[in-house]
């Protein structure tokens, strides 16, 4: 392999990583993964959403929803009525997320007090070291 072609694959590679990267970032955040499993259920309305959600702000809701849109994953439909009536429901994209969200949800159930456990162990450690808390100079 020349340098030339080596030169290209890391390029590609790291387009790649960055691509993937933006996925995760957009489908792994805790309140997509949230609202995504809300609507999992069916379709459901703002304030429904928000009385769901424990500790999502209005503003927070607002984004996730368009980010979801922007992306693929929910549809909105606005209705004409008096008051108006927006619903919120997956597409099929979102509905391909459930399974793999679904997952991550049932690991991280099964394994918070061991993580729990780890980060106390290791904060304990971390505050017994001589130059805990203190920054190095170079």
């Amino acid at each position: 392999m020349t340098a030339e072609q080596s030169n290209v694959l890391t390029t590609r590679d790291a387009d790649e990583c960055r691509g993937l990267a933006r996925v995760i970032s957009d489908v792994a955040d805790k309140w997509t993964v949230m609202v995504v499993g809300n609507l999992s259920e069916g379709t459901l309305r703002f304030n429904e959403l928000m009385r769901r959600i424990p500790g999502v702000s209005h503003r927070m809701l607002t984004l996730t929803l368009r980010g979801l849109e922007r992306n693929g994953l929910v549809r909105r439909t606005a209705h004409a009525t008096v008051p108006p009536r927006v619903d919120y429901d997956l597409t099929p994209l979102g509905h391909s997320l459930t399974a793999p969200l679904s997952a991550l949800a049932n690991w991280a159930a099964a394994n918070q007090m061991e993580l729990q456990d780890a980060q106390i162990r290791y904060d304990g450690v971390r505050t017994q070291l001589p130059d805990a808390g203190r920054t190095r100079r170079s």
